[in-house]
């Protein structure tokens, strides 16, 4: 009761604010100098208290909603799909000194050979007017004495259910680096015994990004599809702060000619 009692209050207030402020204005070229000089320093008072919550309220608004499903995908896609890293919070948001085989989440296991460790990981929270994932992930690494260093993202059985050497599978990404390096994506379908392979290098030099994988240049046995996943491989990432903002996977079937 007392709730809704002060709701109905705030409402009243606000009218009663904005009716006295509406006849100010419009007596502004009319009243007694004295009088617009006093309102003026009122104005001034409350314009600053507005513009502090426009300024945060902006900003929070501007980001990406918890668990958008908003994906940038290319026609006839029968499938798209975003991991859960750059969807929603995870527990723990970071880790720092990361070990081989680390998992992050509950899709992602980081890959290294690196004996000192100078490695974290942190889910960062997305804020630009670009952003279409809610959330992104950092990497901070900096004496890197290393040979390898990737990221394993385990793909959901619905990638695989109906794939077909007609498929093709597309990756999206948004990167940020302090410094340039390679970045490679290798797709991985294991089938029975067997696993196939794709390696494809993110053309970087822009924000956004995007490699596709052909199944039709595999020997995929189309009955046998169990499970599949994706590397991304960061070569040379010694003293470098590289930035996932969004990475985001989608297949759709090649067009017939």
């Amino acid at each position: 009761m007392g709730e809704k009692l002060d709701k109905v209050l705030g409402r009243l207030t606000f009218r009663r604010a904005l009716t006295r402020w509406k006849r100010a204005a419009d007596a502004a070229g009319t009243a007694d100098l004295s009088n617009v000089r006093t309102l003026r320093g009122q104005a001034r008072q409350i314009r600053r208290q507005i513009d502090r919550f426009l300024h945060v309220a902006d900003g929070r608004l501007a980001r990406p909603a918890v668990g958008s499903s908003a994906i940038r995908k290319p026609p006839m896609s029968d499938w798209a799909w975003r991991p859960e890293i750059w969807c929603g919070p995870i527990s723990p948001s970071g880790i720092a000194g990361v070990e081989n085989r680390a998992i992050f989440g509950s899709e992602t296991t980081v890959f290294h050979d690196c004996g000192t460790r100078e490695l974290t990981l942190r889910q960062v929270r997305n804020g630009r007017a670009t952003d279409l994932a809610p959330y992104g992930l950092r990497m901070d690494v900096f004496r890197f004495d290393g040979s390898f260093l990737s990221l394993v993202i385990d793909l959901p059985d619905d990638a695989v259910r109906g794939l077909r050497l007609t498929h093709i599978i597309r990756l999206d990404a948004a990167v940020e680096t302090e410094r340039p390096l390679e970045i490679f994506a290798r797709l991985n379908i294991k089938h029975g015994p067997n696993s196939e392979q794709i390696v494809r290098e993110l053309p970087l030099g822009s924000d956004e990004v995007m490699v596709e994988f052909d199944l039709a240049y595999t020997r995929m046995n189309e009955k046998r599809v169990e499970r599949a996943w994706i590397d991304l491989i960061f070569e040379g990432p010694d003293m470098n702060q590289i930035v996932l903002r969004d990475v985001t996977m989608s297949r759709r079937p090649r067009a017939e000619i």
